[in-house]
């Protein structure tokens, strides 16, 4: 079993927009990272990062407004598809596609998995259609209107963490907060041990030291419980990645070495 780390491009943005109330103004570029998990047979993706029509006009795809804010720099080559190739993994091998939550630098590679069982808790599905007006613009839906896609659609109240192998090596667990449905993933790997894989659950290790909330959040007080989950994990031996921290990424091994 193994983990690789990889980054789509990044967003030029500033640190208010991720840490709430903390470096207004100040030029934050994150990185925008999805991860494949292997595993036996499984092949399992966690978040796809860009859509592939970024890379060729981002305003088109993004709109103005939302790349004004956090402005995406994705060269062709980047998109998920095409950086699992040059692993030498075919997009047909793909059997999961976990998903954070659906909004765009997350969902971009929908449907790109033929093969794949899509994962996403059915609270955030339909908030995806539904959002608030501040939400808005962070949803595209030509990304994820796919109904035609093998969907599993998770209940966090009712399934709270879910095995998703079955032998409890790879375990979704519900952090709502930035979104209604987000979630993140548990990894125990068999020699560097367990990771939680945040998403935008926690944007940065900032947000879980310091008690700052994310910079887009649905619900603050959900976020706050989500961070506290990962303060337990944490104290309980688990490495964390969170999800668009530029200091923290640099210091992870990226795609082609792995994580075992």
């Amino acid at each position: 079993m193994k983990l690789t780390v990889f980054s789509c491009g990044t967003l030029v943005s500033q640190k208010h927009l991720f840490t709430m109330g903390r470096g207004v103004g100040t030029p934050f570029t994150v990185p925008v990272p999805f991860f494949l998990i292997e595993h036996g047979r499984h092949k399992i993706l966690y978040d796809t990062g860009n859509a592939a029509a970024v890379a060729v006009d981002k305003i088109a795809h993004w709109g103005a407004g939302v790349c004004a804010a956090y402005d995406p720099v994705m060269a062709p080559g980047d998109f998920v598809v095409e950086q699992l190739a040059r692993m030498g993994v075919s997009a047909d091998e793909i059997t999961h596609v976990v998903l954070s939550h659906l909004h765009l630098d997350h969902a971009g590679g929908v449907g790109a998995f033929p093969n794949a069982t899509y994962v996403v808790q059915r609270a955030e599905m339909h908030y995806a259609y539904v959002p608030d007006f501040y939400q808005k613009g962070a949803y595209i839906r030509a990304d994820f209107d796919k109904p035609d896609l093998r969907w599993l659609l998770l209940d966090g109240d009712r399934d709270g963490r879910y095995d998703l192998l079955g032998d409890g090596s790879v375990t979704i667990i519900p952090t709502p907060g930035h979104t209604p449905g987000h979630q993140s993933l548990l990894v125990r790997l068999p020699e560097s041990g367990p990771w939680l894989l945040t998403g935008d659950s926690a944007y940065t290790e900032e947000i879980i030291n310091d008690d700052v909330l994310p910079g887009l959040v649905w619900s603050p007080s959900e976020a706050i419980r989500s961070v506290r989950v990962m303060r337990t994990l944490r104290d309980q031996g688990v490495r964390i990645i969170t999800g668009h921290d530029p200091e923290a990424f640099r210091a992870l091994s990226l795609a082609p070495r792995a994580y075992a």
